[in-house]
């Protein structure tokens, strides 16, 4: 089986000349699900902008065996969903209807698939009743459940979250869990929240200053304190 990720000798530098990824390689297999963890500033968001093209630094990255570069950026977005920490920066629409089905539209797809690839999204976030309201007029959590519905109605292979689970109050966020739990894509997820790591990703890599510090079993990474303490995080 071919790695769904393979990310090699990745750096970046923001503008500014502050160097935001040194040296990242990360193999990742289909259906993985991984937990990207660190202090803030550590690098966790720069790489998920990586995968499907937001941002674009030295080193490779492949997606499905697909060379992240110019020509290939329709395909690798359509392949990556990425799924914002606030989920009013990826809600614009009047409607929900209408925010899950931007993505369909601009690929080209007929009303026919539209609709089903829309139903099929938010049957999976339970939204189904929603469609015809105003995003701006839901909760945080069925926000955050529309903002994954609308990355959802693209069919991707890979999920990558920045920080799903912030924002929300406790039932909001273990319902995002559990969600997130059914959803059988390959996910990435950076996250400052622990216990969310730790119920939802068996593998967890730890970035300190741009860097990948450990990368393994999340019970082996989670559990040692110093290690954690060490990097950043209490």
């Amino acid at each position: 089986m071919k790695p769904m990720i393979e990310i090699d000798a990745l750096s970046y530098s923001y503008p500014d000349g502050t160097r935001a990824l040194e040296s990242i390689c990360l193999s990742v297999m289909p259906g993985e699900k991984i937990a990207l963890v660190g202090a803030n500033g550590a690098g966790k968001s720069t790489l998920l902008l990586h995968l499907n093209g937001v941002l674009t630094g030295e080193g490779s990255v492949c997606i499905s065996g697909l060379a992240l570069e110019k020509k290939n950026i329709g395909r690798i977005r359509a392949m990556v969903g990425l799924v914002f920490q606030n989920p009013d920066d990826q809600l614009f629409s009047s409607t929900v209807y209408e925010d899950v089905a931007f993505g369909p539209i601009h690929q080209g797809y007929d009303d026919d698939v539209i609709k089903e690839r829309v139903s099929d999204a938010l049957k999976a976030v339970q939204m189904t009743e929603f469609a015809d309201r105003n995003p701006y007029h839901l909760s945080s959590g069925q926000k955050k459940r529309v903002a994954i519905a609308s990355v959802l109605s693209m069919r991707p292979e890979v999920l990558a979250f920045d920080e799903p689970s912030a924002g929300l109050d406790p039932r909001a966020r273990r319902e995002l869990i559990e969600l997130l739990e059914e959803l059988p894509q390959t996910m990435l997820i950076a996250t400052h929240d622990l216990d969310l790591a730790n119920r939802l990703a068996p593998r967890t890599v730890l970035l300190n200053a741009g860097r990948i510090v450990k990368d393994g079993f999340t019970e082996a990474i989670l559990g040692n304190s110093e290690l954690l303490y060490a990097n950043g995080m209490r």
